[in-house]
Formats: structure tokens, sequence, C-alpha cells
């Protein structure tokens, strides 16, 4: 595959893009923490309700957005510059953080979601609570652990080339 080389202005653009997105993916990470950890400390049905309920609304479709533009613009500049895709460690292990983050949201965070809305509805109707929001403390902390990890070795850009052995 020939390789191409974004001009300076593209480069910059599509960098802007990548850190507005990832700062987003972290801010709706916080957000997620407030409301899970709301729905799991308080003793109102009507709060714990409302918080289940919100999470349906913000969490899944938003989160994949935003990690999917963040991979998506993070591909363009590793192939746009320099550092390519797989040519040092630092830029390799972000891209696999940013593939099992964003494929856990519609695979793993959106049954859960789904589950925790029907329950939502169920408790605002005045029924019996039937699922618990306990699972769902680890995305919003996981998450912003692995995020803040890919910024980290962004900006000290750690470990050096990969070798390639045997490789022309």
């Amino acid at each position: 595959m020939k390789s191409f080389r974004l001009g300076p202005r593209t480069r910059k653009g599509v960098l802007v893009v990548h850190i507005a997105f990832a700062g987003a993916w972290i801010g709706l990470d916080v957000a997620m923490a407030v409301v899970v950890f709301t729905a799991l400390f308080t003793d109102d049905a009507g709060t714990r309700a409302l918080c289940y309920q919100a999470l349906h609304l913000f969490v899944v479709w938003p989160l994949f957005t935003a990690g999917a533009v963040s991979l998506v613009s993070g591909v363009l500049l590793g192939m746009g510059s320099k550092y390519g895709l797989v040519r040092y460690w630092w830029v390799a292990v972000k891209l696999g953080l940013n593939i099992v983050l964003t494929g856990l949201v519609p695979l793993a965070l959106a049954p859960g979601v789904s589950e925790l809305n029907e329950t939502g509805r169920d408790l605002a109707a005045g029924h019996a609570l039937t699922t618990s929001i306990g699972n769902m403390i680890y995305p919003p902390i996981v998450s912003p652990v692995a995020l803040l990890v890919a910024l980290v070795l962004a900006v000290f850009k750690p470990w050096g080339r990969i070798r390639r052995s045997g490789l022309a």
C-alpha cells in the first residue's frame, strides 16, 4: 500500500477532530459515571428510574460515535504521518485500545443499558426493581482510565519503534 502524507493544514484539522472527539468521549464517560453512581447510591426509586432511563439516552450511540470518529481520525493521522499505524509501539497500543473500547460499546454496554432502561420504565410505573446497576460501574471506570493511558502515550510517545524481524 502506498503511503501518503497529510498536508500541514489537513493534519491539524484532523488532529483537532481527533482531540475533540477523544475529549467528548472522556466527557461522556464522566457523565455516565455521575449517573451510574447516583443510581447506585440513591434510595429514591424515582431518581433511580430517571438515572436508568437517562443512560439509554446518552450513553450508547454518543459513546460509539465519539469512539468511531476518534478511531477514523487516528487512523488518518497514523497513515498520513511519519508515525504510521504500526511503526511505533505507542501508536499500536492506542489503536488497540480504541478498537477494543469502541467495539465494547455495542457488544457489551448496549445490552446492559437497554435492560436498565426497561427496569427504569418499570420503576417509574411503580413496579419492583428487577435489575441492579452494579455491573454498570465498570464502564465509567475502565474506559476513562484506558483513555487517559492513550492520552499519556500520545504526549510522551514511549517505547520506540516496533522491530520487524525478517522483513525487508
